[in-house]
C-alpha cells in the first residue's frame, strides 16, 4: 500500500481508503436499510482491509441510519484495532435526528458518531454535501472549535463545486475534498484542481468504479444482478448516460485485457494516477473483491496511457 499526507496538513492516508457505506444498507436513504453487508460480512471486509495495508476507514453518520459507524466501532473493538485504523466520518446527510451543517446539529452529531465508533476522536470528518441555509462561516468555524477540543483531528468538505471548495477555504483550513470520479464521471472535477492546489486541498475519489458499472461484471441489456449496487443505486453519471457508458465498456474491457488485468483493476489505476488524486474511496462487498482494487495501487499508467483510457470511455458517446 502507499500512504502520503492528506493535503497540506491532513492525516496521513493509505491510497485506497475502505468506503463503508455498504454497512446495512446502500448509503444514506431509509429504504436501502437492511439491504447491504451483513455485520458478518462487514467484519470480513474490514479485516481483508486491514491486512492489505488499508489503514483508514470512510463511514457518515447517515449510512443505515448509523448501523455503518456501529458496527465499526464493534469491529475496531473486538480486533483491538483502534491504534491500527484511522476513521474519517461525516456530517450533514439525513439521519433520524435531522440533517444539514447548522453548528448545534453538529455538535450533537460528532457526540453521536464518537459515541458509535467507540472513539475519542475522528482522523478526518466531512461535511457530507452543501447546506445552502447555513452560512460556510458557521459550519467552518463549528468544524475548527471540533479540532481544538481534539474530537476531530482535521475537517474536509464532500459533494461540491470549485466554487464551494474556495467559500470554504477562504474562511478555514480544508484538508481534504471527496468527490465522485472515475472514467464515466470526470469532467466536473478539473476546475477543482487548481482550487486544491491553491488551498493544500487533498481530493479523495468516491465511486471509482462508477457504482460498478466499471467492474464490467454488468452487461447491457441484462438485469442486474439481485441486491448489487447497481440495481439499487445506478450512478448518476455526468460526462455520459449509462447507455453510452455500456458502449464504452467492451473496448475498455479489450484493452484491460491487453494490460493483463481486470477492467476493475485498469479502471482504478486511472484514478490512482491522476496527479490531482490523493486517494480513492473503494466499497468492495468481500475480501475477494479488494484483490483488485489492491492490485491497481502497483499498476503504473502514462499520461498517454490515461489520455487513452479517457478517450475510449468518451469514443462511444
Amino acid at each position: 500500500m502507499r500512504y502520503e499526507t492528506l493535503g497540506a496538513a491532513g492525516p496521513q492516508v493509505p491510497a485506497l481508503i475502505l468506503g463503508c457505506g455498504n454497512f446495512g444498507g446502500i448509503g444514506s436513504p431509509i429504504q436501502f436499510r437492511g439491504k447491504g453487508d451483513s455485520r458478518d460480512a462487514a467484519f470480513g471486509t474490514m479485516d481483508a482491509a486491514r491486512d492489505s495495508g488499508i489503514t483508514m476507514f470512510d463511514t457518515a453518520d447517515a449510512y443505515a441510519g448509523g448501523i455503518s459507524e456501529q458496527w465499526i466501532g464493534e469491529w475496531l473493538a473486538d480486533r483491538k484495532a483502534h491504534n491500527d485504523i484511522a476513521v474519517t466520518t461525516k456530517v450533514g446527510g439525513p439521519t433520524d435526528a435531522g440533517s444539514g451543517l447548522s453548528r448545534d446539529h453538529i455538535r450533537g452529531q460528532i457526540d453521536a458518531s464518537l459515541a458509535r465508533l467507540g472513539v475519542e476522536r475522528v482522523a478526518l470528518y466531512l461535511a457530507h454535501g452543501p447546506d445552502e441555509t447555513v452560512p460556510i462561516e458557521e459550519t467552518i468555524g463549528t468544524f475548527d472549535e471540533l479540532v481544538a477540543a481534539g474530537k476531530i483531528g482535521a475537517y474536509g468538505v464532500s459533494n461540491v463545486t470549485a466554487a464551494q471548495l474556495s467559500a470554504a477555504t477562504a474562511v478555514g483550513r480544508p484538508v481534504n475534498v471527496q468527490n465522485g470520479y472515475n472514467l464515466f464521471d470526470r469532467l466536473t472535477q478539473q476546475d477543482l484542481w487548481p482550487v486544491c492546489r491553491a488551498g493544500g486541498v487533498g481530493f479523495s475519489a468516491y465511486s471509482p468504479l462508477a457504482g460498478g458499472l466499471l467492474t464490467g461484471k454488468h452487461r447491457a441489456g441484462q438485469p442486474y444482478a439481485a441486491g448489487s449496487r447497481m440495481a439499487l443505486r445506478p450512478p448518476e453519471l455526468t460526462d455520459l448516460s449509462v447507455d453510452s457508458a455500456f458502449r464504452a465498456l467492451p473496448k475498455l474491457a479489450e484493452l484491460a485485457d491487453g494490460y493483463g488485468v481486470p477492467l476493475t483493476t485498469l479502471a482504478l489505476a486511472w484514478v490512482l494516477t491522476d496527479p490531482g488524486v490523493t486517494s480513492a474511496v473503494v466499497g468492495p462487498r468481500s475480501p475477494e473483491h479488494l484483490k483488485p482494487l489492491v492490485a491497481a495501487v502497483d499498476l503504473d499508467l502514462t499520461a498517454d496511457q490515461r489520455t487513452e483510457l479517457a478517450t475510449v470511455s468518451n469514443s462511444n458517446a
